[in-house]
């Protein structure tokens, strides 16, 4: 039943329904998806995008997805207050404590629902840090992700910190063809792996077959 549940409607309404524009903690995992969430919701949010992803290894690859991200932001034209970055810890031993054991789960399985439930934890207290009225992803725009348990997790970490969840399902509406056309546009980098050691060993692999 909750699968059913329009969230990308959701969002637009909430966002509608505010007399001034919200400010929105928004986490990031790249800039190619970050794109085409930063023009859907722009015009109606104050947006401080969040680059939290431990999942992301080596480091190497983690500054690049970051300085992309920068990259973005600086270059795209967006209506509004100018978009913050803001880097959350990178941590890669976190991400690894749990994961290292799921290393032959599939995408999408039980590693990927608790690296994705850490990450918006994260963003749900660096939300109430700062203040800011919701915390949402960018996540939900991937259409390799599954948007209903993001959004079912995001609503139980608002319950746990009192941070209140913005519904998302930035793929309706086109939102991951525009952000191939952004990248496009922009020259970004575009990954062909989520960021953890285990997706990129998915991804060479079915490359290989």
């Amino acid at each position: 039943m909750t699968g059913k549940r329009n969230y990308q409607r959701e969002m637009d309404e909430i966002l509608h329904a505010s007399e001034t524009p919200a400010h929105v903690l928004l986490h990031a995992c790249c800039a190619p998806c970050s794109s085409a969430c930063l023009e859907r919701i722009a015009d109606r949010a104050k947006i401080t995008l969040f680059f939290y992803n431990p999942n992301i290894i080596p480091e190497e690859e983690y500054q690049f997805r970051l300085a992309e991200l920068r990259r973005l932001v600086q270059e795209m034209p967006l209506p509004g207050e100018p978009v913050a970055v803001l880097e959350g810890r990178y941590d890669p031993e976190r991400f690894l404590a749990f994961a290292k054991d799921m290393a032959d789960l599939p995408e999408r399985g039980e590693r990927c629902r608790l690296c994705i439930r850490m990450r918006l934890m994260e963003a749900a207290l660096t939300a109430k840090e700062i203040g800011a009225d919701y915390f949402a992803t960018t996540l939900t725009l991937s259409p390799h992700k599954d948007a209903p348990y993001i959004n079912e997790a995001g609503f139980a970490i608002a319950e746990e910190t009192g941070v209140a969840w913005l519904p998302s399902d930035f793929k309706k509406q086109e939102g991951y063809k525009r952000s191939i056309e952004l990248s496009k546009q922009y020259d970004l980098y575009r990954q062909n792996f989520c960021g953890c050691p285990f997706s990129r060993k998915n991804a060479q692999d079915a490359s290989a077959d």
